[in-house]
């Protein structure tokens, strides 16, 4: 489920970019390629349709990201930490003495 759920959040994210991309501003951005389309969606372009579809799928995105989450943190209830054994000992070694300098 939750690989479903990733797949999504990613068609998602690039619908939306998208969508906000083709939007016009005042710099154009990439709206400057929507001008055919304009015949399509009416007499004032499609700004009302892409603010809507920009709405939804911003909507979507965000309970797919709740959901997402929900779904993770019910299948992962364990700590990464706690299914780590130690491989270091916990207490550390006492020191050894130094070696004897050889006087040869």
């Amino acid at each position: 489920m939750s690989e479903l759920l990733f797949v999504l959040e990613f068609i998602l994210a690039a619908v939306i970019t998208i969508a906000v991309l083709l939007q016009k501003s005042s710099s154009i951005g990439l709206g400057v390629y929507s001008g055919s389309n304009e015949s399509l969606f009416g007499a004032k372009g499609p700004g009302g349709f892409l603010a809507k579809l920009t709405l939804f799928v911003g909507f979507l995105f965000i309970v797919n990201t709740i959901l997402l989450t929900y779904v993770y943190n019910q299948q992962s209830s364990n700590s990464v930490i706690e299914s780590v054994e130690p491989s270091v000992p916990i207490s550390p070694a006492a020191p050894s003495a130094p070696a004897a300098p050889d006087n040869n």
